[in-house]
């Protein structure tokens, strides 16, 4: 990640204008987003665009429309360089008692779509994401079970030997695209949350690969959910730091 590159994005107010419109609703496509600046189509293309470059934002084509998405990975990939890890449980605090007080409560979301670029080969990226030996350095410490077979079911195991995710694989197409349910039994009501969907789909860019994660059929505005964004984004920022440095990102 261009950490300068994130910055100019997030200097222009235009650009937090449209990070804002996302947050409250994500996936809206170029019209929707267009009404919340006081410029032409082309303006706002151009201010998606340098979100884009920057990694805030990411896109899928569904038909003819193109939606946009916040992207939360290079936010905390500066909020793990620059934050240091004392001062976390205090900014967390103090973040949520704000948003408590303003009343900043986040609409109903049914996905979410998360995109980085990693300098690896597409079959280095397939083996960290399906080894258990690799995602235990990335992955809260959990190892990564099962055959892999469309049908198969699959486990993050944590070091205790209980399972922390579990699941059924949908879609299998190494190293391309993993298509997997998802259950988390880390929370008191497991038995009650209801299986949401997440896919993997990775894609060669040059000398590295773009890594995209759409997680759909969230609960929508649940603390859960909003703990599983943060938790994907820190996990993105491991996965990377662990395939370009060959170290897991410090605890």
């Amino acid at each position: 990640m261009d950490q300068d590159l994130v910055f100019k994005a997030l200097s222009d107010p235009s650009r937090r204008t449209l990070l804002d419109a996302l947050f409250q609703r994500d996936g809206q496509t170029l019209t929707e987003l267009q009404a919340q600046l006081p410029m032409t189509r082309f303006g706002a293309m151009k201010h998606l665009n340098l979100l884009e470059e920057a990694s805030l934002i990411t896109t899928r084509k569904v038909g003819r429309e193109k939606f946009h998405y916040l992207n939360p990975v290079p936010i905390q990939q500066v909020y793990d360089r620059w934050v240091t890890k004392y001062s976390r449980g205090w900014t967390r605090g103090l973040t949520h008692l704000k948003d408590q007080l303003e009343g900043n409560i986040m609409p109903e979301k049914h996905s979410h779509v998360y995109s980085i670029f990693i300098q690896t080969t597409p079959e280095k990226l397939w083996r960290a994401l399906t080894d258990g030996d690799m995602t235990r350095q990335y992955y809260f410490g959990t190892r990564f079970t099962s055959s892999l077979k469309a049908g198969a079911a699959y486990d993050y195991i944590q070091p205790d030997g209980k399972s922390m995710i579990h699941g059924e694989v949908l879609e299998s197409d190494p190293p391309k695209k993993l298509v997997t349910t998802f259950k988390p039994l880390w929370v008191e009501n497991a038995p009650s949350v209801p299986v949401s969907k997440v896919t993997f789909e990775i894609e060669p860019r040059g000398a590295a690969c773009k890594l995209t994660l759409i997680h759909d059929d969230l609960e929508a505005g649940s603390p859960l959910t909003n703990g599983m964004i943060e938790g994907w984004a820190q996990i993105f920022s491991g996965l990377k730091t662990l395939l370009e440095t060959g170290e897991p990102m410090p605890a």
